[in-house]
């Protein structure tokens, strides 16, 4: 990507989308086109496709998306299943439409089988049955790789897809309801340290491990490989480290402060066992992170810390 070529990043007021907008001005790129959901419905086609018509963008970043934790996931199944598979479709084909250089796709490790070998590697994409609480949305995930790599073989277009593992940072949605875990555990310790109580619980049984990337680290090796990444073949992106949900709320709890207990309720679901990405095809490109866990969840604690003073959360969204 040339610096004054013109990058459309859509979903830029997300947790990825931010980031993607943050890093492109960090390393020189001007010609950023955003727009909010009320300036651009993703879901309408038609205002899509003009959008493209009028604005031509050289470069897309895919990074919209409908996305939540466990309890979002599981009770919101048909929402996931639409949404994500109409922004995917519109971004997708108005992007060959009007000739876009490239584009990159924002997947997820949820597309890989629940009990897939650990780490994951690219090569186990359906291989096994998903996780069924977030079938909808991985199927979603699927079905967006799948169109890029057929608008490839078909059209000649150049459509990457990445992998990320679990995503945190700077933005991050922390509705108690719709969030993902580690925001979830940002937000539930901090308010257990505000209102003194003793004992905070948490669904399951603490022994899932998962692998935590700063969204920063994400933005930086997406513009990596729009720059240097030319295939099909998906890629994984992340730190290769995992540890357990136990460990996760230990580590949260210390950097929030929060004197209190921990206790785990079981009879509540631990989703998939592990979720570790082999990163091996993305360090063999040239890239690694940078930022690590607790020196993340640091940085996501003050950006929730002065939302916090802000005012800037609602009440959970069921809808």
């Amino acid at each position: 990507m040339e610096l004054q070529e013109k990058i459309f990043v859509a979903g830029h007021r997300g947790l990825v989308g931010s980031a993607l907008c943050k890093m492109l001005r960090k390393k020189g790129y001007k010609n950023i086109i955003t727009r909010t959901r009320d300036e651009l419905d993703l879901l309408d086609q038609a205002r899509v496709e003009q959008f493209f018509k009028e604005e031509k963008p050289d470069y897309v970043f895919l990074a919209a998306a409908k996305v939540g934790g466990i309890y979002a996931n599981n009770t919101y199944p048909a929402e996931f299943a639409y949404s994500n598979m109409q922004i995917q479709n519109n971004i997708v084909h108005s992007s060959y439409k009007s000739g876009v250089q490239k584009l990159c796709f924002l997947g997820s490790s949820c597309i890989y089988p629940k009990f897939a070998p650990q780490p994951m590697k690219e090569e186990h994409l359906l291989t096994g049955q998903l996780e069924p609480t977030n079938q909808a949305y991985a199927l979603a995930k699927i079905a967006g790789i799948t169109m890029c790599q057929s608008y490839n073989k078909q059209y000649g277009t150049n459509f990457i897809s990445v992998m990320p593992t679990n995503l945190f940072g700077p933005g991050d949605n922390y509705d108690p309801m719709n969030s993902h875990v580690l925001p979830a555990f940002i937000r539930r310790f901090h308010e257990a340290k505000e209102n003194d109580t003793p004992v905070v619980t948490i669904w399951g049984t603490g022994t899932p491990k998962r692998e935590f990337l700063y969204s920063e680290d994400l933005a930086d090796a997406c513009i990596y490989l729009m720059n240097n990444y030319n295939d099909s073949e998906i890629v994984n992106i992340g730190t290769g480290i995992e540890v357990s949900i136990a460990q996760l709320a230990l580590a949260v709890k210390e950097v929030v402060g929060y004197e209190g207990e921990i206790e785990y309720d079981s009879t509540k679901p631990d989703g998939t066992p592990r979720k570790l990405l082999d990163c091996a095809k993305i360090h063999d490109l040239g890239w690694k992170h940078n930022t690590g866990l607790k020196e993340g969840i640091e940085a996501a604690y003050e950006d929730f810390l002065q939302r916090w003073k802000e005012g800037c959360f609602s009440e959970p969204q069921h809808a």
